[in-house]
């Protein structure tokens, strides 16, 4: 029997990798705008959606890095940040979302004289009050922070150390994003360093830019705990009956790495071609932890249940397959592991096993 979007959107999802400036409403961004004093390509909030997606898509990185111009432009103040996270909260939970742990920068959000402390609690009491108002209407959610450092800056210390110190406030993870090639993770060597002494989660964008030494460095120089992307490990693997995997791929496969696919915004970045070209099917099929994501829910015009239709549509993936990419993404959260098994055991399983009968 075909799976429906209607039928996913009810089933409880899991999520790793969600920028919060590439999640906004386009509603609240005009209403942002306008007291902000912004200026937008349009404020009418259907076709600003629309021009997002376009821009997006566009295949122009210049026009894409400016739409996420608009989104942070209007995300510099606390009530600002309180809103925008509260409702990310509110409408992943609207989406079937369980867990999601939801990435910023906080080092972009001080326009406004907020220092790096009252954006990373604007934010946490943002998903804290979305989080409390899903569970009132019947659609609970777990929502975890990461903090991002620009792999372009040199901030990635300060806002290593700025983690740790939230890490028991709503902050379950670090990590680093931006343009990879000429920027490669070893350059924040003492963070990462800094975040293994004190027993602490980290992530790194690797592998979907620049490939394999990206991913190679991520991994082996800074420790990383999951490839944010990681889609290019397919570049170690060479095709055949059976593919053969490199000494990379089969490391990342036998360390059980979580790759933090977001099929979407590969196929727009021009790391697959289609979502039917998605390496996603052949790491699927060789049993890497694989995860399926978001990335910018607005850019990509998408949502977790979105993504996983598109999958089912492409691969011919049934109930069986959607629940191992979900407990792949549950097993591999940034929160402990008794509240990860408890999810597994009391929400992700009984939901699915009504389906898979």
């Amino acid at each position: 029997m075909a799976i429906s979007y209607e039928d996913i959107l009810k089933v409880p999802k899991a999520l790793l990798h969600d920028h919060l400036d590439g999640g906004l409403r386009p509603a609240t961004i005009v209403e942002l705008a306008a007291e902000a004093g912004h200026e937008l390509p349009t404020t009418d909030p259907d076709a600003l959606g629309r021009w997002f997606a376009e821009a997006a898509n566009s295949g122009s990185l210049e026009r894409y890095l400016e739409t996420f111009a608009h989104t942070v432009a209007v995300m510099q103040t606390g009530p600002a940040l309180r809103r925008v996270a509260r409702e990310c909260a509110l409408d992943l939970a609207a989406d079937g979302v369980v867990y999601a742990e939801v990435r910023f920068a906080p080092e972009q959000h001080l326009e406004q004289n907020l220092t790096l402390d009252e954006v990373v609690d604007a934010v946490v009491t943002g998903f804290r009050e979305g989080s409390a108002l899903a569970a009132e209407a019947g659609t609970p959610i777990r929502v975890g922070t990461l903090l991002t450092a620009m792999r372009h800056a040199a901030r990635s210390q300060e806002i290593a150390e700025l983690a740790v110190r939230h890490r028991d406030t709503g902050v379950v993870g670090f990590d680093i994003a931006g343009a990879e090639a000429g920027f490669p993770p070893t350059r924040h060597l003492d963070a990462f360093e800094y975040l293994q002494r004190e027993n602490f989660h980290f992530t790194i964008h690797a592998g979907e830019a620049f490939g394999l030494p990206s991913i190679w460095q991520a991994i082996q120089w800074c420790g990383a705990d999951r490839l944010g992307h990681g889609v290019r490990i397919v570049d170690d693997i060479t095709p055949g009956n059976p593919p053969v995997l490199g000494r990379l791929a089969a490391y990342v496969r036998d360390k059980r790495i979580p790759l933090e696919l977001c099929p979407s915004s590969n196929v727009q970045t021009g790391a697959a071609a289609s979502i039917a070209d998605h390496p996603i099917g052949l790491l699927r099929d060789l049993r890497f932890r694989v995860t399926v994501n978001t990335d910018n829910r607005l850019m990509s015009g998408t949502s977790m249940s979105r993504e996983m239709a598109l999958l089912v549509d492409a691969f011919g993936y049934g109930w069986k397959e959607l629940q191992w990419f979900t407990i792949n993404a549950m097993k591999s959260a940034f929160i402990p592991f008794d509240e990860r098994l408890k999810i597994i055991d009391e929400v992700i399983k009984p939901a699915y096993a009504k389906l898979i009968g």
